[in-house]
């Protein structure tokens, strides 16, 4: 007997087609394959990053560069600024980053140093709201900017707050690379680290990303205790010792984010 319980005129009609767009999902993920190390892509380029045809890849690319989002040199694809209206969207309307900007702010002025906020996404800390300390020498994180949650401050608090299976499963496929001799790339070594962020409630990196700069993080968590993201700053060694940012710096990145922490 069959369990299928709905009325038998129902049996024969076909499964409802999905609602998505193939066309657009196929051009967003071009969009997403573009990055500080992929400025440009060719045709061929772009089809194995995403893995589609090259008429398929042809047929975005061309649509994207009539759109006004890439301009075409030679065998070339690469965005232009309209690009950046597609991030503006998140930033400008999402409720993180707006919330975020008087808090971010308030750590700047009282510190004397830039502040972010990042988010975790598909294996890095995504930074979406800034507060710029102007100065002659920037630290370089910018809005948009991506760093390796294994290997940033700033990551490793963001793991720290993920369920434990998830972050797992993140260390079973990260490849750690080298960009200072003092970067950790062993995954015990990275566990230990993102544990202790856990235990402790903060995380540094001191040169591990970028010879000269020290970097602290603390998370951002809600009544509930989910950790929404992580607040950070990020000095030159020159300027700041380890001993000052735990003295001096720990406070107001933990004040603010607790502040934060209450709204969301």
């Amino acid at each position: 007997m069959s369990s299928d319980t709905r009325p038998a005129n129902d049996r024969t009609r076909p499964s409802p087609p999905s609602e998505g767009m193939a066309g657009l999902a196929k051009g967003l993920a071009v969009i997403e394959a573009f990055g500080a190390e992929r400025t440009q892509m060719t045709v061929t380029e772009a089809a194995r990053a995403v893995s589609l045809s090259p008429a398929a890849a042809r047929r975005c690319l061309l649509t994207l560069t009539e759109l006004g989002y890439l301009v075409q040199e030679d065998r070339y694809f690469r965005p232009t600024p309209r690009m950046m209206r597609l991030g503006e969207a998140y930033l400008e309307g999402a409720t993180l980053p707006t919330l975020a900007r008087p808090f971010v702010e308030a750590g700047r002025d009282e510190l004397g140093e830039s502040m972010s906020l990042a988010v975790y996404d598909e294996g890095t800390a995504l930074f979406v709201a800034r507060a710029e300390v102007h100065r002659i020498v920037s630290t370089g994180v910018r809005l948009g900017a991506r760093l390796p949650a294994y290997a940033s401050a700033t990551g490793r608090v963001l793991l720290a707050g993920l369920p434990e299976e998830e972050r797992e499963r993140y260390l079973r496929t990260c490849e750690p690379r080298r960009t200072t001799p003092h970067s950790v790339t062993t995954i015990p070594e990275i566990r230990d680290r993102i544990e202790a962020a856990a235990a402790e409630g903060f995380a540094v990196t001191d040169e591990e990303l970028e010879l000269g700069m020290r970097s602290m993080a603390v998370p951002v968590v809600d009544s509930a205790g989910r950790v929404h993201a992580a607040m950070s700053t990020s000095v030159f060694v020159a300027r700041v010792t380890m001993e000052e940012m735990r003295r001096r710096y720990l406070p107001v990145l933990r004040a603010q984010a607790s502040a934060l922490g209450r709204l969301l």
